[in-house]
């Protein structure tokens, strides 16, 4: 793993640990053109686990879980994140598959990002 990638992973880790009080166990991240694409496993928190236990609670920690990330993204861009790939954030995209406490996030930067 490249030392951008490492960076750029503490990052994501540092953010949803500070957000939901638990970060990811991994993240697997690539860079392609402007994109970096990250796996992320080992999301969900013991007390979102009993909640999803319900289709209702699945739904509920489904949606907090990926409307409060696309949320502070929108709100401001982690720091260090834009100098690190050197290209201004333009988008997000993120989804949760709370069962499989499987996540990907897409970040779609202004400009390639060098290897």
């Amino acid at each position: 793993m490249s030392q951008k990638i490492h960076e750029f992973n503490d990052i994501i880790r540092k953010l949803r640990k500070d957000l939901f009080g638990k970060g990811p166990e991994r993240i697997h991240t690539v860079f392609v053109e402007n994109m970096a694409i990250s796996t992320l496993t080992g999301n969900v928190t013991p007390t979102e686990k009993f909640i999803a236990s319900t289709a209702d609670g699945l739904k509920m920690v489904h949606a907090a879980r990926t409307t409060m990330i696309q949320d502070l993204y929108a709100q401001q861009t982690p720091e260090g994140m834009e100098e690190l790939v050197g290209s201004k954030l333009l988008h997000l995209f993120s989804d949760i598959k709370i069962e499989e406490d499987i996540a990907i996030s897409v970040f779609v930067f202004e400009d390639p990002i060098s290897q």
